[in-house]
């Protein structure tokens, strides 16, 4: 199957309460999935363009459920492996109270986690345009950390475009040591085509807040194209002719959920990319997805399509081109 983006990491089945407060009182739950890759794919799919998630799963009925699920919104998922010998990941997700979520993950010796190199081969790179990598990915497990130098080989070898989304996750640094991660998401970002930090995100690997700065250090270690994301203020973009500046975010009436903003973002960015756009209106397109996700419960229950972004937009803005 041709799509024009190939990214791979773990996805999870999520358990989310129904009720808000801590969750040893709750006693009911939603059945949702959610995985930063993953989700960049359905968000790409949704806004019109084809893409390919690739990962391991449990042979278990949470594997089939996620494959049944992820397939169901259009991705391509044929190089999925499902492993008899480790279990799918999930999580679950406490709703504390109004705005506050906290996130419990049981993921450890999960099938996604052993990923190796060898579940690679160059064929799958073919007829794709960009490879979108996060920080995630590397921090799961040695052979994890090693498929992802593999897939940024094969990546080069195609001509594609490397995206990288730190996605920090401090949690799964344990093991790996944060001196050591921090090393690793700069060397990936000096690998990337483009690359897509959070500012929080950014500070921590360049010891700076300051957008310009970020982008020189960035740039000289290798990265071309640049773009900060700042929340709900704005995004600062630096693309490789030169173009600097900051694009302000739309605003939100009521935020929702904020897991999986980033994604959303990130499946924008990529879109207006594809569609060869300037990196300042890819930018714009990823606010709005951004914007639209955190005002809807789940990971991806609030990627919108290209008809849904261009509703919103013609009602926040009328200086954005569409």
């Amino acid at each position: 199957m041709n799509a024009e983006v190939i990214t791979f990491g773990e996805t999870m089945v999520v358990f989310e309460t129904t009720d808000t407060g801590p969750l040893k009182y709750s006693n009911y739950f939603q059945k949702r999935h959610g995985g930063a890759e993953s989700n960049v794919a359905v968000g790409l799919r949704k806004l019109g363009h084809a893409s390919t998630w690739m990962s391991k799963v449990g042979e278990d009925e949470l594997g089939e459920y996620l494959l049944h699920a992820i397939r169901g919104e259009g991705v391509n998922t044929d190089d999925v492996i499902m492993d008899e010998t480790a279990p799918t990941g999930l999580y679950i997700k406490e709703k504390k109270r109004p705005n506050e979520n906290n996130v419990y993950y049981y993921r450890a010796g999960s099938a996604a986690s052993k990923l190796s190199p060898e579940d690679l081969h160059a064929d799958l790179f073919s007829n794709h345009k960009i490879l979108h990598v996060t920080g995630i990915t590397p921090l799961l497990s040695q052979s994890c950390d090693s498929t992802v130098d593999r897939a940024i080989d094969y990546a080069k070898q195609h001509g594609l475009t490397i995206s990288f989304d730190p996605n920090l996750r401090f949690k799964l640094m344990n093991s790996y040591g944060e001196e050591q991660a921090k090393n690793r998401m700069r060397a990936l970002a000096a690998a990337s085509d483009l690359f897509l930090p959070g500012v929080d995100e950014a500070e921590w690997m360049y010891d700076t807040s300051d957008e310009q700065t970020i982008v020189a250090k960035a740039r000289e270690e290798g990265a071309k194209e640049i773009v900060i994301k700042s929340g709900s203020s704005h995004s600062y973009y630096a693309d490789q002719y030169g173009n600097e500046g900051q694009v302000p975010s739309f605003p939100v009436e009521r935020v929702i959920d904020p897991i999986g903003a980033g994604d959303g973002f990130a499946a924008g960015v990529l879109s207006g990319l594809l569609e060869g756009v300037s990196l300042e209106e890819s930018v714009r397109l990823g606010s709005a997805v951004g914007a639209l996700v955190v005002s809807s419960p789940g990971d991806i229950e609030g990627l919108p399509t290209r008809a849904e972004v261009e509703r919103f937009v013609g009602k926040t803005s009328t200086d954005v081109s569409r």
